[in-house]
């Protein structure tokens, strides 16, 4: 069954890892895909893949304007919005002594600010009955030492997206969050550390969580196709762990 079939989904960085995952998944199952995302040379390979009638945008989820206009093609080329995937982030381990704040707010900017803002810009757009998804992180509710900033980033995006939830509740628009576990995405790679580094931050990852393997886009992305769809229809406010066990056991 195509649970999507004729929907409009917009996905907030959708052109690598998670959100990309999820946009293959959204199109096999009949969606009508809206992609913004920073890299313009991802952007477009996504856009290919897809095919169809795809509309990819570059846009900075940071970048408040370059978000007015990706919505305002999405006016234009689907008329509203049925989900929206706010995915776009960034993170880096960050030792706390050696936290600037001008490191602080470039985290903050994209995890927390932009995805607040990428959601209240699209209320217009978005149907009565429709639904977001954030993607947060498990980071949100563990200690990981050198996680200050983006933990709080996403425990803040955590905080809205139940707030929202509750506000949304007279237009029917159901508003959750999927927070994945360590997960082999290309964000591992871009978390300030050097190779070796990572190499040993995967190992002790895998190490603490019960399955004992890093999760895959596609079963995260499988997730937010739940969490948007009507099998879904009687949740709203909820963090669903996608973690291997990390948090839950």
């Amino acid at each position: 069954m195509a649970r999507f079939e004729g929907k409009s989904v917009v996905i907030i960085g959708g052109n690598s890892g998670i959100g990309r995952a999820a946009a293959e998944a959204f199109a096999a199952e009949g969606a009508q895909i809206s992609l913004a995302g920073r890299d313009k040379a991802t952007l477009a390979e996504t856009q290919a893949v897809l095919g169809g009638d795809t509309l990819a945008v570059q846009a900075d989820i940071a970048d408040l304007a370059s978000l007015d206009r990706f919505y305002a093609g999405v006016a234009t080329d689907r008329g509203g919005i049925d989900v929206l995937f706010v995915n776009a982030g960034i993170g880096e381990f960050i030792p706390f002594e050696a936290l600037t704040p001008e490191k602080w707010d470039m985290i903050q900017a994209v995890n927390l600010r932009g995805c607040v803002f990428a959601a209240q810009k699209a209320l217009p757009l978005l149907r009565d009955g429709s639904a977001i998804v954030f993607t947060g992180s498990i980071g949100a509710v563990l200690a990981v030492p050198g996680n200050a900033a983006y933990a709080a980033s996403k425990a803040g995006l955590r905080a809205v997206t139940r707030v929202l939830a509750a506000e949304l509740l007279p237009r029917r628009i159901r508003v959750t969050m999927v927070s994945p576990g360590c997960t082999e995405t290309p964000i591992i790679n871009r978390s300030g550390l050097p190779p070796e580094a990572v190499a040993g931050m995967r190992e002790a990852m895998i190490a603490n969580t019960p399955m004992h393997r890093m999760g895959e886009p596609e079963e995260i992305a499988r997730a937010v196709l739940f969490l948007a769809s009507d099998e879904a229809s009687f949740i709203t406010g909820v963090d669903l762990y996608v973690d291997g066990g990390a948090v839950e056991l």
